[in-house]
């Protein structure tokens, strides 16, 4: 089981999950959250990776505005997250990324370090790569439309349910467009169908076959 840890920001601490791996680590990954907070999900996905071998650390972003907050899965609770998201702003957003990056070069002693992030942290994850440099995995990333203009400076692997209601064909299909070496998947699924404490959205094979694919993205840009 992994760990809460303290990661210092510009704007003041910032909780994290690390979960570390049994043996030697291949390398570091920054999980970014939806808009929830580092919920038993987000911690679990932590979980998993490290399962796999990576040192994975998943910063608590809403701490920067109000520490310790978990929202449950409704419609209130997305919205104010989206709100708090909001407020947080993706510039400093991306800046505890690079924090997150840090501390994981410090922990596994390598410098091998990728992201992954759900809805809003997967355009966290696509500025991540744009900014830093940092290979990144994009699930869901609503805001990903805004960025198609910027470089990429590390390759990025998308993620997308064909029956998502706030990311349409053609969002992805410009996606496509703007960086065409890059893998673009969609699935039969919804919004968030990586989200198993959902079980409105949660689709087991898809989620199973993204997490496949991302682990060979893995392997192939961090060890």
């Amino acid at each position: 089981m992994g760990q809460w840890i303290t990661l210092t920001t510009s704007k003041g601490p910032v909780a994290a999950w690390q979960a570390e791996p049994a043996g030697a680590p291949r390398g570091g990954l920054v999980v970014i959250q939806e808009v929830f907070g580092v919920t038993e999900h987000i911690r679990n996905v932590a979980e998993q990776y490290a399962a796999e071998g990576y040192l994975a650390i998943a910063p608590a972003f809403f701490d920067l505005v109000e520490p310790g907050l978990e929202l449950p899965y409704d419609q209130a609770s997305t919205q104010r997250g989206l709100e708090i998201a909001n407020t947080i702003g993706l510039d400093a957003a991306v800046d505890v990324v690079e924090i997150a990056a840090r501390a994981a070069r410090t922990a596994t002693g390598q410098d091998k370090v990728a992201t992954v992030g759900y809805c809003w942290g997967g355009t966290v994850a696509l500025l991540a790569a744009q900014r830093l440099a940092l290979p990144s995995i994009s699930y869901y990333g609503g805001r990903n439309g805004d960025f198609l203009d910027q470089p990429l400076k590390a390759p990025v692997q998308f993620h997308f349910g064909e029956l998502d209601p706030y990311i349409s064909a053609d969002i992805v299909q410009a996606q496509r467009k703007a960086w065409p070496d890059m893998e673009v998947f969609t699935y039969p699924a919804n919004h968030a169908f990586n989200r198993d404490a959902s079980p409105a959205v949660y689709d087991p094979a898809s989620a199973r076959t993204a997490f496949a694919r991302a682990l060979a993205f893995l392997r192939k840009h961090v060890g």
